[in-house]
């Protein structure tokens, strides 16, 4: 394809996408229930053409040299088919937020004000690698009243079809419109370029995925962005820490699934530990695996690994992790500060005051206390699923499930009543 057929093509998946958004603004909850359920239905009766196509990408993704961590985002076997399927019942399952009264009251004018949600309209989505997007993506657009339209990243092409294609099989069999989901059929990346000018008929742009990915997305983009930024995910490990639980939550926030945004990418230890616990998590680190890039001082610990300049502030999304120790916890709010992508930051100690300063003081859109930061995750907050977390301060800010994804109008009733 050439860039003008491109240009073509995308201005025609817009204005689909506008017509259907129209449409789908007052479609029932009922419907939108069933086409969820239907979807979800889909998902399981294609498994095996959906496991074949995947299979089309992971060898793809090997032929282009991705790193361990990056075939497991891609890769999709029944556990994780599973999960799509609980989060497309889930979002089914959860009240529609269309024409929910957030609030409403009367004025001496005589005038009942209420301000009530509403759908965004067209939501652009950009996203690599990870299959599960288009599932979670679409059905979470669905849900709020908006059409959507996915670009896939090209790793999972082939996957990203196949489940396209069960969530239109469920609009099909609810009666609703199937441009209300579109999928960008090309790899070429020119189509991304487009999406980011097309003001006339999508409303907010979420890109998904890499700094590099969601930097170009907001330099260019012309239209609104949700941003979900890098995952540079901190533990703090404070004076008042307990041994047993910060060694079970360190490992698992770095080793449970080493390639999503919430991996833990950097451990901050208060002086006063870094002998006692902190020396024993790095050592249960590396025993699991892990390279640990160090400080001067924890670089003492056999099998570490010295860190460089560039380790403060990166993104991993692999087996290492950087860690470091911090005079206190002014020390690691500082660090945190300076090197952090306001995603997700964890404190892990048995002192409220020590929390309360933490949590205070930093403004990650998603601050733990004594959890993996794992559970940085829409799914796990309740929402079903997620279209990202948004690291902005703008509209939506942490995990993005339906209930982000609308805005709101005040309607506004009189009685012949007239301004003085």
């Amino acid at each position: 394809m050439n860039d003008i057929n491109i240009s073509e093509m995308m201005a025609d998946i817009g204005r689909r996408a506008k017509a259907s958004a129209t449409k789908l603004a007052t479609a029932s909850a009922e419907r939108k229930h069933a086409a969820l359920i239907s979807a979800a239905e889909a998902v399981w009766s294609n498994r095996d053409a959906i496991y074949e196509a995947n299979a089309k990408d992971m060898a793809f993704g090997r032929s282009k040299g991705l790193s361990p961590a990056m075939l497991d985002r891609l890769k999709l076997d029944e556990d994780r088919l599973q999960s799509i399927i609980d989060g497309l019942r889930a979002i089914a399952e959860q009240p529609d937020p269309v024409g929910e009264v957030l609030s409403e009251w009367d004025r001496p004018s005589g005038l009942h004000i209420k301000r009530v949600r509403t759908p965004l309209g067209v939501i652009g989505v950009i996203y690599e690698s990870r299959p599960n997007v288009t599932a979670d993506a679409g059905a979470l657009c669905l849900k709020a009243g908006n059409a959507v339209i996915l670009r896939g990243g090209s790793e999972s092409f082939h996957s990203s079809r196949a489940l396209h294609a069960c969530l239109q099989q469920g609009l099909r069999d609810a009666g609703l419109p199937e441009d209300a989901i579109q999928l960008v059929p090309t790899r070429d990346r020119a189509a991304v370029q487009e999406m980011l000018t097309m003001t006339d008929t999508i409303d907010v742009i979420v890109p998904r995925g890499g700094k590099g990915l969601v930097g170009l997305v907001q330099r260019e983009a012309r239209v609104p962005v949700f941003a979900h930024l890098e995952g540079i995910v901190h533990i703090y490990i404070d004076k008042a820490a307990d041994a047993e639980k910060a060694l079970k939550v360190v490992l698992n926030a770095k080793t449970r699934r080493t390639g999503i945004c919430g991996a833990a990418e950097c451990l901050l230890i208060h002086r006063d530990v870094a002998k006692s616990i902190g020396k024993g998590v790095i050592r249960a680190l590396i025993d699991a695996g892990v390279e640990v890039r160090t400080d001067a001082e924890l670089s003492r610990i056999e099998g570490t690994t010295p860190a460089q300049d560039e380790d403060w502030g990166r993104e991993y999304l692999d087996l290492i992790i950087a860690a470091k120790v911090v005079e206190d916890i002014e020390g690691a709010i500082t660090h945190i500060r300076s090197y952090g992508s306001n995603h997700t930051d964890c404190i892990l100690t048995e002192d409220a005051s020590a929390v309360a300063q933490f949590m205070g003081q930093l403004d990650s859109a998603i601050l733990m206390h004594n959890a993996s930061t794992q559970f940085a995750d829409g799914g796990e907050f309740g929402m079903g699923a997620e279209i990202g977390i948004a690291t902005g301060k703008m509209h939506a800010r942490g995990p993005v499930g339906a209930k982000q994804l609308t805005s709101f109008k005040y309607l506004v009733s009189g009685d012949g009543t007239v301004r003085a």
